[in-house]
């Protein structure tokens, strides 16, 4: 599974693309909204690409965001110890996705995978594409 994020303005409108393969099956997921951030984007991406999952998988997850890599591998621990607040005590940014993702994540076994964006990787570029076409269904 290849995810990825796109914001066009930083708030501003934002799409979310899924790239998945199983085999010789393929499946793509994008989608978007209207005022939003690329970081909840990114989120956004593997959240959709994991709920999708009709059983539990073991899943090689490809990310270009080290925002989702370190949130999900590091921070989550002690965020969710602190009842998902960060060290200096303040609420988690976009805690109602890192909830979401961290129930997602649940029922799968991830294997985490980061990978240079826009590097020449196929199943990163093809995400990034379908993330822009998200951007594209906002009016």
């Amino acid at each position: 599974m290849y995810t990825d994020g796109a914001c066009k303005g930083n708030p501003g409108k934002g799409g979310w693309g899924v790239w998945m393969q199983y085999k010789t099956h393929e499946k793509e997921l994008y989608g978007g909204e209207l005022q939003t951030t690329n970081n909840r984007m990114e989120l956004m991406a593997a959240i959709q690409g994991l709920e999708t999952l009709n059983r539990s998988c073991e899943v090689d997850l490809y990310t270009d965001s080290k925002y989702l890599m370190d949130g999900i591998s590091k921070w989550i621990i002690d965020w969710k110890q602190r009842n998902w607040k960060t060290k200096r005590k303040q609420d988690v940014k976009n805690i109602d996705l890192w909830k979401r993702l961290d129930l997602a994540t649940a029922r799968h076994e991830i294997n985490w995978c980061w990978v240079k964006g826009h590097s020449g990787n196929a199943g990163n570029d093809k995400a990034d594409n379908l993330a822009n076409q998200g951007v594209e269904t906002i009016k």
